[in-house]
């Protein structure tokens, strides 16, 4: 009698995302600190696990396998991938959340813990989370934004533009600001540029290892460009990132680089806080539009008859209500149910992620019936095929039929449309915030950042960098999502595929 078995590579898989799970659960008590697990936190590991065992499985299927390939060799999309490699990192980073204790020193038995929930990215930018001003300040500023009634040397009363308590305070004349930020600015490039070497002499090591050559063979073809993944490409947008990122990161510990807010807060830390919201609401809610539309668009176009009657109705129902208005309704009730019962919640922290869920949740609930009318149509064209019309003749099952012959071959499409609509929800929750029905006004957002600058831009002097700061670090994440989508659906979509073989057969 043959058994089934659970092949070694998801084994593999599955062990790596248990030493994940108990690295995530016993965090703690390692660092001596309370850890706290959001719900968003959870989805977001839950993700994470699945996509390892998505990528294991991937790797022993050639015929999967081969446009990923594609995909890669491409040199934009993998300079998008490297930028949305930095900006996922930044997001898991922030979902690492905890509790510190208030007095460290006292037994287990008689810890207190702060109320405050900080996160690893959080502890990682302590300077920029505590060196907060009293209001406005200009990017890399010395001086207050705005006059106050100050004492001068003579003992007079004097109104002014107040030194800030954080901003250049190292600075024994304000006038030494432009020599000390270019001061440092070189001293950062030259820490990125040794950080890079060794980055390259680590890479070039271990695909020496792999290709089974000499690592001064495997550097020459990297630089040469002579490999089938644009290495030198992926290198050299390393070289950027980290001549960028350095630089930045020593000039914020004694400049607000991107200036400060109304209270003042940094923004640049607002700008790092607001990447896991934009990444939850791309991610989750593709999470929890799947189900939905893969099982009822294939059920649709499969079954036909009255199953397909009921289906259509319901998404044609759905789509003949304005989204906004849905969203701002079921959001509105939301808040409505939680005024009234704050027992439900221990803190602002968990109501501020419930509501991101339930955002979450309100945009998958409303955005499945595109992808769910593409796999309809694409289920009715695939069941009339001579394998699957053979398998129903030897009276083969129907889920066996669909999860067997019918997903394996509408995979593609749910690939390109989950990629192509990230970057849409991206921008749809920084538009919903706007407008006030979008995450909690004490989650840090790149859309909350936009409506709190809404006021800042018709006062004199304008308020600027608040928005520009949104605005830059939100550009970068779709475009790069744009970019990477684009490669995805060049190389899984059959169709578009034949156009261009046959544009470049015409060509030539």
């Amino acid at each position: 009698m043959n058994s089934k078995r659970i092949p070694g590579h998801i084994v593999r898989a599955i062990a790596l995302d248990a030493v994940l799970l108990a690295l995530w659960l016993i965090y703690p008590s390692l660092f001596g600190v309370k850890g706290v697990y959001f719900l968003t936190d959870i989805l977001i590991f839950f993700l994470l696990a699945s996509v390892i065992i998505f990528i294991s499985y991937l790797r022993h299927k050639e015929h999967m396998l081969a446009p990923w390939r594609e995909v890669f060799r491409r040199k934009l999309a993998m300079i998008a991938l490297i930028v949305l490699s930095v900006y996922i990192c930044l997001g898991l980073l922030d979902s690492i959340h905890f509790r510190k204790p208030l007095n460290e020193g006292a037994t287990s038995q008689t810890v207190n813990y702060s109320a405050e929930v900080l996160s690893a990215l959080d502890e990682l930018l302590t300077p920029l989370r505590t060196h907060v001003e009293e209001t406005y300040s200009a990017p890399f500023a010395t001086h207050s934004y705005s006059k106050k009634m100050l004492v001068d040397d003579a003992g007079k009363l004097v109104r002014d533009y107040p030194r800030l308590r954080y901003g250049g305070a190292q600075l024994k004349s304000p006038e030494d600001r432009g020599k000390n930020i270019l001061a440092t600015s070189l001293q950062g490039m030259l820490f990125a540029a040794l950080a890079w070497l060794l980055v390259i002499a680590f890479l070039a090591w271990l695909l020496s290892r792999l290709w089974r050559r000499s690592v001064a063979d495997t550097w020459r073809a990297i630089w040469a460009g002579n490999t089938e993944v644009p290495w030198r490409v992926i290198v050299m947008t390393v070289l950027v990132i980290l001549v960028i990122a350095v630089p930045l990161g020593m000039l914020s510990v004694h400049y607000h680089i991107l200036g400060t807010d109304k209270v003042g807060n940094d923004v640049f830390y607002q700008s790092l806080k607001s990447i896991r919201t934009g990444l939850v609401i791309g991610t989750l809610t593709t999470l929890i539009m799947l189900p939905f539309a893969v099982m009822l668009g294939v059920m649709a176009g499969y079954y036909r008859g009255w199953v397909d009657d009921v289906i259509q109705y319901i998404y044609t129902t759905l789509n003949s209500i304005p989204g906004v208005l849905l969203i701002s309704a079921v959001i509105l009730s939301i808040d409505v149910a939680f005024d009234n019962h704050p027992e439900w919640f221990p803190s602002a922290y968990a109501r501020g992620d419930f509501r991101l869920l339930a955002l979450c949740a309100v945009l998958g609930l409303t955005n499945w019936t595109s992808l769910c009318r593409l796999l309809r149509g694409e289920a009715l064209k695939l069941r009339e095929l001579d394998y699957i019309q053979a398998a129903t003749a030897f009276g083969v099952h129907n889920m066996k039929i669909i999860t067997r012959h019918i997903l394996p071959n509408v995979m593609h499409i749910v690939l390109i449309i989950v990629v192509l609509d990230f970057s849409g929800l991206v921008l749809a929750e920084s538009v919903l915030s706007y407008i006030g029905v979008g995450v909690d006004p004490s989650t840090i957002s790149w859309g909350n950042m936009i409506n709190n600058a809404r006021m800042e831009l018709a006062r004199e002097p304008i308020v600027w960098w608040s928005l520009c700061a949104a605005f830059i670090m939100m550009s970068i994440l779709v475009l790069a999502a744009n970019l990477f989508a684009d490669a995805v659906r060049d190389a899984f979509d059959p169709r578009l595929k034949q156009v261009l073989q046959k544009a470049g057969a015409e060509h030539d």
